[in-house]
C-alpha cells in the first residue's frame, strides 16, 4: 500500500527534475550567448573575434571543457549589483591541440570590457593552478581593459595572484600570452612573465601608462599603436615574440608553436615522422656561404637548407635581427637554433642580441630542447653607447645562459669566430658537448688585420713600405694562427666537416646526445646578471 502511495510523488519528482534540466539548459544558453548581438557586432566591427570564437580556433574541434561558466561577481556599488553576467568576463577551461591537453583562459571584452575583478581573477587563478598541477601548457587570450575600477583594491590583488602563478609556472609548463586587444597597466606584466607573447597588428596594444597619461606627464602626443602596438613591441622593445596581421593567422601560429613544445619540463618535445631524408646532403651550402669573411649572406637560408623540409619558426624575428633564434626539427626531433645573422650588423653581438639569445637558450633548457649554435660572429659591437648601457652586464646574460644549460649543445663555426663573442656563443670551453667547424672557419682573438696592427705595429711603422709590410704580416698571422685546422689541432673543435654533410652530422650528434644527463650543483637558484 505504501509503495502505491509513492507513485504520484515519483511522477512529480521526475517532472521537477525535467524542469530543472530545462532550466539548466536555459541558463547555459544564456551564459554561452553572452551579452547579446549588439556587443558581438561591436566586437566584430573592430576586426576582433569573440572569446569563444578564439577558443574555437585554438583548440581541436569539440574538445573544450569549460569550468566555472556560471560564476558571477558579488561586488556591489557603482551599479555593479544590477549587472551580474555569467562568466564574469573571462572564459576558462581546457581542451586539446593536436590531441594534447592545453589549458586556456580568454577575456570576453563584451563583458565589462574584459576588465578583471575579484571573481574574474579567481577563475584565472583556478585554471592556472590546474595547468601547473596537470603539467600542461597554459594559453591566455588577452583582450581586457585592466583592473575593474569599481572593485578597487580587490581587483589589484587579483593581478598579484596571477603574477605569483606566472612565476611559479615559469620553466615548469609552457606559458603563451596572445594579445588580441588592449593590455594596460599592471596587466601587462603577466604576459611579460610568460614564455611567448603573440600580438595582432592594429587591434592589440600593451603599455604601462596610456597615451593620455603620457601626454599629461611629458607633453608627448602619441597614438595607442604608436605607444604599444604590435610592431613597436616586435621591433623596438622586444616584448612581443610574434606579430601577425589577423587573429586567425595568429592563433594558427600558436597551435604550431605548441606542436613544438613539450607538455612540461619533465617531458621531451614531441617527435614527428621525418619525411626529409636524414642522410640528405646539402651541396648548396658551399655556395650560400661565401668563403670571403667580409661578404654578407642570409643565415636563414643556411638554416632552411639544414632543417627538416626547410621549415622553422623564428622567434623575435624582427627584434635584434643580427642574431636568429628559431625552433625547428632535425630528423623529427625539435631543436632550438641560435645563429649569427651576417646580413644585419655583420652578425656582431650587441646588447639586444645577447638578451634575445639568452632568453631563448634558457627557454630551450627549461623545456628539454637541444640547442644548436651556428657561428659567424666578428665580435661584440664596439661603441660608447654599448659600453655605457651595460654590454658587459647584459652580454654576460648569454654567457650565463649557455653555461647553465644542461640540454644537448652543439656548436658549428661556419666562418668567423672572433674574441669573446666566440667564447660566449657556446664554445667548447664553456660546455658545448660537440663543436664542429667548416673548412672556411677562422677562430681567433680578432681578425688578422687587427691582430697584425697590434702585434707588428713597430715593424710596420719602421718599414720602407708600411702597406706591403702590413699585408705580409696579415698573411703570416693567418698562416700561423687562423688556418682552418688550428682549432682542431688543439682540440677546440671536434671535427672539421664538409658543409654538405652538416645535416647528417648534426642529426647523428643529436641521436648520440639524446640520453645526455647533467647534474647541476645543489642550490636554491643562481643569481644571473641583470
Amino acid at each position: 500500500m505504501t509503495v502505491l502511495n509513492d507513485i504520484p510523488r515519483a511522477f512529480a519528482d521526475a517532472a521537477s527534475a525535467r524542469e530543472r534540466v530545462a532550466e539548466l539548459q536555459m541558463v547555459r544558453a544564456e551564459a554561452l550567448a553572452g551579452p547579446g548581438g549588439k556587443a558581438t557586432e561591436a566586437q566584430h566591427a573592430k576586426g576582433k573575434l569573440t572569446a569563444r570564437e578564439r577558443i574555437g580556433l585554438l583548440l581541436d574541434a569539440g574538445s573544450f571543457s569549460e569550468v566555472e561558466q556560471l560564476r558571477r561577481h558579488r561586488a556591489t556599488g557603482f551599479g555593479l549589483e544590477a549587472r551580474k553576467p555569467y562568466t564574469d568576463g573571462v572564459i576558462t577551461g581546457w581542451g586539446t591541440v593536436e590531441g594534447r591537453t592545453v589549458f586556456v583562459y580568454a577575456h570576453d571584452f563584451r563583458i565589462f570590457g574584459g576588465a578583471l575583478g575579484e571573481a574574474h581573477a579567481a577563475k584565472i587563478h583556478k585554471i592556472m593552478d590546474m595547468a601547473i598541477a596537470a603539467g600542461a601548457p597554459l594559453v591566455s587570450l588577452n583582450d581586457g581593459a585592466g583592473a575593474r575600477i569599481q572593485e578597487g583594491v580587490s581587483a589589484l590583488a587579483g593581478y598579484g595572484g596571477i603574477f605569483q602563478r606566472n612565476a611559479r609556472a615559469s620553466g615548469v609548463i609552457p606559458q603563451i600570452s596572445v594579445m588580441l586587444g588592449p593590455c594596460a597597466g599592471g596587466a601587462a606584466y603577466s604576459p611579460a612573465l610568460t614564455d611567448f607573447v603573440f600580438m595582432v597588428r592594429g587591434t592589440s596594444q600593451m603599455f604601462i601608462t596610456g597615451p593620455d597619461v603620457v601626454k599629461a606627464v611629458t607633453g608627448e602626443e602619441i597614438t595607442h599603436n604608436g605607444l604599444g602596438g604590435a610592431d613597436v613591441h616586435a621591433e623596438t622593445s622586444g616584448v612581443a615574440h610574434f606579430a601577425y596581421d589577423d587573429e586567425e593567422t595568429c592563433i594558427a601560429e600558436v597551435r604550431y608553436l605548441l606542436s613544438m613544445l613539450p607538455q612540461n619540463n619533465r617531458e621531451f618535445p614531441p617527435c614527428t615522422p621525418c619525411t626529409d631524408p636524414q642522410t640528405r646532403t646539402s651541396p648548396a651550402l658551399v655556395e650560400l656561404v661565401p668563403a670571403d669573411g667580409n661578404r654578407p649572406y642570409d643565415m636563414s637560408e643556411v638554416i632552411a637548407e639544414i632543417v627538416d623540409d626547410g621549415d622553422f619558426l623564428e622567434v623575435h624575428e624582427r627584434w635584434a635581427r643580427n642574431i636568429i633564434c628559431a625552433l625547428a626539427r632535425l630528423g623529427g626531433q625539435v631543436v632550438g637554433i641560435v645563429a649569427s645573422q651576417p646580413q644585419s650588423l655583420a652578425g656582431v653581438l650587441d646588447i639586444e642580441a645577447s638578451e634575445k639569445a639568452a632568453r631563448f637558450v634558457q627557454m630551450c633548457d627549461a623545456f628539454n630542447i637541444p640547442v644548436i649554435t651556428l657561428l659567424d660572429v666578428p665580435g661584440f659591437l664596439p661603441g660608447v653607447d654599448q659600453e655605457h648601457e651595460g654590454i658587459i652586464r647584459r652580454g654576460a646574460k648569454l654567457l650565463y645562459a649557455y653555461c647553465n644549460a644542461t640540454v644537448p649543445r652543439i656548436s658549428l663555426i661556419l666562418r668567423k669566430a672572433y674574441g669573446g663573442a666566440y667564447i660566449v656563443m657556446d664554445s667548447q670551453s664553456i660546455g658545448a658537448d660537440l663543436s664542429y667547424a667548416w673548412p672556411t672557419n677562422e677562430i681567433a682573438v680578432m681578425g688578422a688585420e687587427g691582430a697584425a696592427n697590434v702585434i707588428f705595429r713597430r715593424r710596420i711603422a719602421e718599414a720602407e713600405d708600411p702597406e706591403a709590410m702590413r699585408e705580409r704580416m696579415v698573411k703570416e698571422y693567418k698562416a700561423e694562427l687562423m688556418h682552418p685546422y688550428y682549432a682542431a689541432e688543439r682540440g677546440l673543435v671536434d671535427d672539421v666537416i664538409d658543409p654538405a654533410r652538416t645535416r647528417q652530422v648534426l642529426i647523428s650528434s643529436l641521436t648520440v646526445l639524446r640520453t645526455k644527463h647533467a647534474d647541476l650543483p645543489s642550490r636554491k637558484h643562481g643569481n644571473p646578471p641583470q
